[in-house]
């Protein structure tokens, strides 16, 4: 028998525009926050070290951001794979999925933090990082590192929420945390003069705090939300739900890394153009968070309603979700393109006023157009890619637009056809309509008309 679901959220019936407003309105703010507080990092840093600060807050980030590969594909697995057994109505089956995911991802969080604290200098020379700013990016690179296993905590326990269909408490816990991420930035960055790793102290401490609050929450009010847990969940991992876990994961993983690894590729690249260069980069990857905000809390919240539908079988709503996040992200992304066109100088001029690095931005700005359409497009088609919990399109998808356009495309526009920064940039925004492109062509097959990838009739 089914539990009470206080929090949850049915989105196997009712109006499907309104299901994907009310859920990725909490999704959006919460994805809004977190640029928010990394951005505030580059912002408050790059105002007390000017491009010197700048260059290493972008390059650490670039690292940290890479660590979290496996976070986000498995958490966005695992919100998948719960949303359909809510959908399918085998609830009592989600408490043991949910510490068999604890167990792996925080295993898998150990396990890279301790590398990359081993081999953080030779990353940071393999990222050609700036000698002026080596040292303000090894400072962040570390304690991002050592804070890693609160990224990933928070990331399982948001998933989980999200899968059972609950987008409003982890955007309570991220405003708490956004909030004392920016009071801890200030003190750290200006009276205590501890540079980038101030800032990445204070974001470490934030997410740590948010998680926290939200795992009390989630082990306290289980029962309202619809499932039951013990802790021996947590130190017996089940063997066939961790073979569910990695059969979707590892592609959305490895989709994940592939797009980091990319980005890492196109970045170490661009730093060798020297640090104003480097440091608008730095502005260009916030610049591109800002641009996934909304594709991001529409692909987020699709993907749980896509795979609730079809965890129920029904497979007619499917193409009204799909219809109407791409209307929400295509209406969104011509009012941010009119704003950046209109008004470039005060939306670049938020991260600094130095004129050599305004001129860059300045060259950046069609890209810009080019970053908001591409996350528009992508956000409906992986909505139903994810959603319906096919391991091997995910897969195909991860390795076309993770490395072969992404990688492809930057040598080809940055290198053999001399565009240097301007190229590895176009190339990037280019390869992120590929999803699109693969979505559709799923879509129209319709094989995603099933729910065998993922739950079956036991």
């Amino acid at each position: 028998m089914s539990r009470a679901r206080t929090f949850a959220a049915d989105f196997t019936q009712g109006s499907v525009s309104k299901h994907l407003l009310r859920f990725s309105t909490p999704l959006f703010l919460s994805n809004l926050l977190q640029v928010v507080y990394n951005m505030v990092d580059m912002i408050i840093v790059g105002q007390a070290l000017g491009k010197v600060g700048l260059s290493g807050v972008s390059i650490g980030g670039d690292v940290s951001h890479f660590l979290t590969f496996i976070a986000m594909g498995f958490s966005s697995a695992g919100q998948v794979i719960i949303s359909q057994y809510i959908g399918a109505k085998q609830e009592k089956k989600v408490g043991t999925f949910i510490g068999t995911m604890f167990t792996f991802l925080f295993g898998c969080a150990a396990f890279l933090s301790i590398v990359c604290l081993i081999l953080r200098a030779p990353i940071l020379q393999l990222m050609r990082t700036p000698a002026e700013s080596y040292n303000e990016a090894l400072g962040y690179t570390t304690v991002s590192a050592i804070g890693l296993v609160f990224v990933y905590g928070y990331n399982i326990v948001s998933a989980v929420l999200r899968g059972i269909g609950d987008s409003k408490h982890p955007f309570i816990f991220i405003s708490l945390a956004a909030v004392m991420n920016i009071l801890l930035d200030l003190l750290f960055v200006f009276p205590l003069q501890m540079g980038a790793a101030g800032a990445a102290l204070a974001t470490v401490i934030s997410q740590g705090f948010s998680f926290i609050c939200c795992a009390i929450f989630l082990w306290k009010k289980r029962d309202q939300l619809g499932f039951d847990i013990e802790v021996n969940d947590f130190l017996h991992i089940n063997k066939d739900m961790l073979i569910k876990l990695t059969k979707l994961g590892v592609p959305m993983a490895i989709k994940s890394a592939a797009i980091q690894f990319s980005k890492l590729f196109v970045n170490s690249w661009i730093n060798s153009y020297g640090v104003v260069v480097s440091a608008v980069a730095g502005i260009v990857n916030k610049f591109s968070s800002i641009t996934n905000l909304i594709s991001n809390s529409v692909n987020t919240a699709g993907s749980s309603m896509v795979g609730q539908n079809i965890g129920a079988q029904k497979y007619d709503r499917v193409p009204r979700i799909m219809l109407t996040a791409f209307l929400m992200t295509v209406t969104v992304s011509i009012l941010m393109s009119i704003i950046t066109i209109a008004f470039p100088e005060a939306v670049f001029g938020v991260f600094t006023d130095e004129s050599d690095v305004l001129a860059v931005c300045m060259e950046f700005l069609p890209i810009a157009v080019l970053l908001f359409f591409g996350s528009a497009f992508r956000a409906a088609m992986n909505s139903l890619l994810n959603g319906s919990g096919n391991y091997r399109v995910n897969f195909a998808t991860a390795i076309l637009d993770g490395m072969i356009m992404r990688i492809g495309l930057a040598i080809l526009l940055g290198l053999v056809l001399d565009m240097k920064y301007i190229g590895f940039w176009l190339g990037d925004a280019l390869a992120g309509f590929t999803p699109f492109f693969i979505g559709l062509a799923y879509y129209f097959k319709g094989n995603w008309r099933t729910r065998k990838y993922v739950i079956k009739e036991e």
